[in-house]
């Protein structure tokens, strides 16, 4: 019997032995690039039987992500393999993330033949924002070997080479080149950013990725501007764009993922993040660099509780003393004299900013303790920003702002805007009213006056007359396009001005739909200034053509908040029915139907119930299908 035993159990270990020899596991594979950071795979699992991803998500507490039941695996012989089942999680349903914001899943494909050395994931390409991760190794923990083209250089650093100035011209500035790795599937646009000085503002423009990963985009500039490129869960990448000359940058979409990865940020680098060529290539160069503790809004930000309950005083003496650590980093870095001042010029104008905004910081410390409620939060800030002295920034910090090489930073748009109306305190400071700030102030309210849709009158034509030539041709220029703008609108159908009429606010949103009684509305609460309003009316621009025969009405209305020259010539180019009410009913609508911020949405079926209700764009696919869901019915 116990022969018999021992044989049974030689027996067994010996199946056990052969079942292990036929799983593969790899621990936290490495891959060549994904497009997202809520999850990533962290041990594949091979077997005769099947293919099992391990996935660890991070995301944020309390919300919920998807995996689409029509995921698949395709390996590096092109074959696909479709997803079977979750385990820990089932397809396409929303799956909730814990109070941590991490947690841990399993997705089943069938198996891999022994041969496949990489996998890619992706949920497809008709999942709007959906996850893919290209390259998953198998075999190795090396990728495969990063091909830059001849132009992706390294640039040698000169150490002395100081700060030139920035170019002041008006003329077309480019951007150009490639993102490596680049793969089928994956976001077809970036965003360039440009930290315009003297429009006292900043100016996005969307580029065109073409299959092959390369993209060209030209902007008209008034000088050497830094801008930044904004890829679908990265960091910014920073570049200098200059009128008349190319900026060619490579981006590195391996390394992105790397350093955003969860078990493979702290590896040895793929490279160079960005290879830049052009206008102050070094120093942007450099800037892309890693450069730990020489942020002081960084500083302030990742420890806003330790400013909890603080004083302005102690805020302040608090916020000197971290820019002053700050600029000893700054002063100890190995990179170029150039990059260091652009760094130290970041630095002034970021603790300016952070003394600027003292009653702000308070607040959100206060809150973020549970010292305070949200409620509580506007008197709170009150009381502190009323205690605030007019001399609370020392007078001395104020000189980098008429500094020409300030403008190199991104930093310096936004400080300007808030100090421009102190022009003149300033002027008598310094003894001058001469200088980049007081040629940018001159012109930041003519041209945020055409921005909102009002052209210049005779009289201010003749004053930007004095102005240096290049913010006089961009002004000339923006006016031209804004008055060919007016009379192209004048021709334009599709949208109508409605008058909400004399009602009271209980009856006034009764009163406003009554007009479409018997059909389907999308009532879209929208204000002209909101970015992410403007963005989802073009994006919805096609959904509403699919949907013509569908018998919805699009309803738009807005507040006072949104000027009406703006307002008016906005709206040609959203077609359906407009509103623009009162403050006062503004207010009262937004607290009827809880519009905490634009854009808000609700659907409302033909009898006139509230069907779908949300706070924030969610994209042309769900909103199509919940209008899809009312109007079918």
């Amino acid at each position: 019997m116990k022969k018999l035993n021992f044989l049974l159990s030689s027996l067994l270990l010996c199946m056990c032995c052969t079942i292990q020899a036929k799983n593969k596991v790899i621990e936290q594979p490495p891959f060549v690039v994904s497009n997202t950071t809520s999850i990533e795979v962290s041990q594949v699992e091979i077997s005769d039987t099947a293919t099992v991803l391990h996935i660890f998500a991070k995301y944020r507490p309390k919300n919920w992500i998807k995996i689409a039941s029509g995921s698949y695996l395709q390996d590096n012989n092109g074959k696909t393999y479709q997803l079977r089942s979750g385990i820990g999680i089932t397809p396409d349903a929303e799956f909730w993330m814990p109070e941590s914001g991490e947690a841990e899943f399993q997705l089943v494909f069938p198996p891999l033949p022994t041969s496949v050395t990489s996998i890619d994931f992706t949920e497809g390409a008709d999942v709007e924002n959906g996850f893919s991760i290209w390259g998953i190794q198998l075999k190795g923990n090396n990728l495969p070997k990063l091909v830059l083209p001849k132009e992706a250089v390294i640039h040698k650093t000169d150490k002395e080479t100081a700060l030139p100035n920035p170019v002041i011209e008006y003329g077309k500035a480019t951007l150009k080149g490639k993102l490596l790795d680049f793969r089928p599937g994956m976001s077809k646009t970036m965003t360039l950013v440009s930290w315009e000085s003297a429009k006292g503002d900043i100016s996005e423009a969307l580029v065109e990725i073409q299959p092959d990963g390369s993209f060209s985009k030209e902007i008209s500039l008034a000088s050497t501007t830094p801008v930044s490129i904004y890829i679908s869960g990265s960091s910014p990448l920073q570049l200098f764009m200059e009128p008349g000359k190319t900026t060619e940058a490579y981006i590195n979409l391996r390394e992105i993922s790397r350093r955003r990865s969860k078990f493979h940020s702290e590896e040895k680098p793929y490279g160079e993040i960005i290879y830049i060529n052009g206008p102050l290539a070094t120093v942007a160069q450099e800037l892309n660099q890693d450069m730990p503790d020489t942020n002081v809004q960084d500083k302030v930000y990742k420890d806003m509780k330790a400013f909890a309950g603080m004083d302005i005083d102690t805020y302040k003496s608090k916020v000197l003393e971290l820019s002053a650590e700050v600029q000893t980093e700054i002063d100890k870095l190995p990179c170029s004299l150039a990059t260091r001042q652009v760094l130290t010029i970041n630095n002034k104008l970021s603790t300016i900013g952070l003394l600027r905004l003292a009653a702000n910081t308070l607040t959100s410390a206060a809150i973020q303790t549970n010292q305070i409620t949200r409620e509580e939060a506007q008197k709170y800030f009150m009381e502190r920003a009323q205690k605030i002295p007019a001399d609370y920034i020392p007078d001395a910090n104020f000189a980098i702002l008429n500094d020409l090489q300030a403008i190199l930073s991104s930093n310096y748009s936004n400080i300007v805007i808030g100090y421009y109306q102190k022009s003149d305190d300033l002027a008598k400071t310094w003894g001058t009213d001469n200088g980049i700030f007081f040629d940018i102030v001159r012109v930041i309210p003519l041209y945020q006056s055409i921005k909102n849709f009002t052209p210049l009158t005779e009289e201010q034509i003749s004053t930007i007359n004095t102005f240096p030539s290049a913010y006089r041709e961009m002004l000339t220029v923006a006016n031209a396009e804004l008055l060919a703008k007016i009379e192209a609108n004048k021709k334009k159908t599709g949208f109508t001005v409605n008058e909400a009429g004399e009602v009271s606010d209980e009856d006034l949103f009764a009163s406003i739909i009554s007009k479409f009684s018997g059909r389907v509305l999308l009532v879209d609460f929208w204000a002209t200034w909101c970015g992410p309003c403007r963005m989802a009316n073009k994006e919805m621009i096609p959904m509403k053509e699919e949907l013509k025969d569908k018998d919805i009405v699009y309803l738009y209305i807005t507040g006072e908040t949104s000027p009406l020259k703006t307002w008016e010539n906005m709206i040609p180019d959203i077609h359906g029915e407009h509103y623009r009410v009162t403050a006062a009913q503004w207010n009262f609508l937004g607290k009827s139907f809880n519009v905490s911020g634009v854009p808000t949405y609700l659907i409302i079926d033909r009898e006139g119930n509230i069907k779908y209700r949300q706070v924030g764009f969610p994209g042309v696919k769900t909103m199509k299908e919940e209008l899809l869901k009312v109007a079918d019915q």
